[in-house]
């Protein structure tokens, strides 16, 4: 087994040589929620809206196009030496006899919102890379969109080596969705954020996400405050749902169900 951990892409954006003149003269165009006045934005709860990782908070995200360009140089150069892995196996004559997998550790928000960085629950930043490379048991070009988290990695790997995964191991094999096989899989996760005080001031939050829902609970709030999104109906997460009544029977479901997740993995 072999473990390459690239640090990049990650603050303070700082460039390879080679790429210092990376993006020069390109246009960044604005998310769309990047000029949005959050303190008048509908439904957004104000621990969302006093949240501290913004742009301009450092110099190194001084701005839009210093934040995206800066993140999109580290990314190719990552994407660099993710080639010269696979060159060197490409060389050895091992390529398709070895697993690879890329993946990340978090998302991150690249001025939506006038965000940057991670913490909050919202899609830009809890959605991260994965691809697996095996082509003795994986078609290539197979995608998958179910909810595979980061805990699967360990028992997907165990499976690929051909050992059983412990039954205290959080996650299960992601290998029957890679192979197209039908197979039962997750409903919703548990999301959880508790660094606060901290870097950004993110107030602590947690959550579940569902194929279709999102639910986000600002604990430590007095009162407490939420979110919840129809995500197949609003994808960017623009109109906050809670207290509508035209879904209090999904908050009810999905305010047990975090209860229960809560309970399951012994949170506070």
């Amino acid at each position: 087994d072999l473990f390459v951990w690239y640090y990049s892409p990650h603050a303070e954006n700082i460039r390879a040589r080679r790429h210092l003149d990376l993006y020069n003269g390109e246009r960044i165009p604005k998310p769309a929620t990047f000029d949005d006045d959050l303190k008048g934005y509908p439904g957004k709860p104000r621990a969302f809206v006093n949240a501290d990782n913004k742009i301009g908070k450092f110099e190194w995200c001084a701005s839009l196009e210093a934040l995206v360009k800066g993140h999109y140089a580290l990314t190719t150069g990552a994407d660099d030496n993710v080639g010269r892995v696979i060159r060197t196996l490409e060389r050895a004559g091992v390529l398709d006899d070895t697993v690879l997998l890329h993946t990340a550790d978090h998302g991150f928000f690249l001025g939506e919102w006038t965000l940057m960085d991670k913490r909050l629950m919202h899609e830009p930043s809890i959605h991260i890379p994965l691809n697996i490379r095996y082509p003795r048991l994986i078609k290539p070009g197979t995608f998958n969109s179910r909810q595979v988290l980061n805990i699967d990695i360990a028992p997907t790997i165990l499976d690929l080596a051909g050992v059983k995964p412990p039954a205290h191991m959080h996650g299960r094999s992601m290998l029957p969705l890679l192979q197209g096989r039908e197979t039962g899989w997750r409903e919703d996760w548990l999301y959880s954020f508790y660094e606060y005080p901290g870097p950004n001031m993110v107030e602590k939050n947690h959550g579940v996400r569902t194929e279709r829902y999102k639910l986000i609970e600002y604990y430590d709030e007095t009162p407490k405050e939420y979110e919840l999104y129809d995500l197949q109906e609003d994808p960017q997460e623009l109109h906050n749902r809670y207290g509508d009544p035209k879904y209090e029977q999904i908050t009810n479901q999905l305010m047990h169900r975090l209860t229960e997740l809560c309970r399951e993995y012994g949170e506070a």
